[in-house]
């Protein structure tokens, strides 16, 4: 098989999606689809023809199947996945807001995913990608699938592979102080890091942005690429002046869920093709726009033909 060009890993669950708006115990009828941000951006990547692949463990179960095959049918290699028999797949459920997007309820603990171990890492896999692709979320599932990210992270620094690492801030997991100890050491290692506004001040302990990013390159974290959501990202390179680039804007936004995601494949959809660091952000937030299209995290992704027509100006969404 061809080498591939993207790795990742981290949890995915499967989803149900509620069909109404109002509280979850109110709606009788769910749309059930998978999600996790590796996943998504995975399925991104592959949308748009790179070969990616994604390993982790799932439950022995239903769901993990489901999960395997939806991933496999996307074009994702899942040739290192895991079914564990002793722990289930996880389950999460959204929750539609008239006010607020939507709110996300999860059920995770002592999920399959959150046994990921650093013996589970298959090194030579890892080693043939051109990038290795990491979030905050999976080193905060629990210590081993923490041990298991550092060595994802070392692995590709010894290996001088291109790390990208979306800090993915998920305070229900951890407290900020437990997130700042782990995560800051694997932004310090990353090529590139995609954090929030809203995640970096909280892990730069700052009240405003500019702030952060200049206790981060003191850090030695140089590369920041920052999402700032309807307003478009900004780069934050070491040495360098910030440059702000704009957004797309949508006349019917639906939903936000997996747009971060959805950036970062954009992104590194760029890097792989040696786009400039300028055009890299600007295929992101296309990629985030195209994500806002309808619900759920993946499902209104383009492929490259599409991706590149928007980018060209053939769409109806107006910048």
């Amino acid at each position: 098989m061809e080498a591939l060009e993207v790795i990742t890993a981290g949890e995915t669950m499967m989803a149900f999606e509620a069909q109404g708006y109002g509280p979850l115990g109110e709606v009788s009828f769910y749309r059930k689809w998978i999600g996790g941000a590796e996943s998504n951006f995975s399925i991104g990547l592959s949308r748009l023809g790179f070969r990616c692949g994604w390993f982790s463990r799932l439950g022995d179960d239903e769901f993990g199947k489901a999960i395997f095959k939806t991933l496999r049918g996307e074009g994702v290699d899942v040739s290192r996945v895991i079914f564990d028999s002793e722990f289930p797949t996880g389950v999460f459920f959204v929750e539609r807001q008239a006010e607020g997007d939507f709110g996300c309820y999860y059920y995770r603990r002592y999920s399959a995913a959150a046994q990921l171990s650093p013996t589970d890492i298959d090194f030579g896999y890892m080693g043939g990608a051109k990038v290795i692709y990491l979030t905050g979320i999976t080193p905060a599932l629990g210590d081993s699938a923490r041990e298991a990210s550092k060595e994802i992270c070392e692995l590709a620094t010894s290996n001088k592979q291109m790390l990208v690492f979306d800090p993915n801030l998920r305070l229900k997991l951890w407290n900020i102080h437990e997130a700042r100890a782990t995560l800051i050491p694997l932004m310090v290692k990353s090529t590139f890091v995609l954090p929030g506004e809203n995640e970096l001040t909280l892990l730069m302990d700052c009240e405003n942005l500019e702030r952060a990013i200049e206790r981060a390159h003191e850090m030695g974290i140089r590369n920041l690429i920052i999402k700032r959501g309807a307003k478009g990202a900004s780069i934050a390179i070491a040495g360098e002046e910030t440059v702000k680039l704009p957004g797309f804007t949508l006349r019917n936004p639906i939903s936000s869920m997996g747009a971060g995601d959805c950036f970062a494949a954009g992104f590194v959809a760029g890097l792989l093709k040696n786009q400039s660091l300028e055009e890299c952000v600007r295929w992101a937030n296309a990629m985030g726009a195209f994500c806002l299209m309808g619900w759920g995290p993946y499902q209104t992704l383009p492929d490259f033909t599409k991706l590149q027509l928007f980018l060209n100006g053939s769409s109806e969404i107006t910048r």
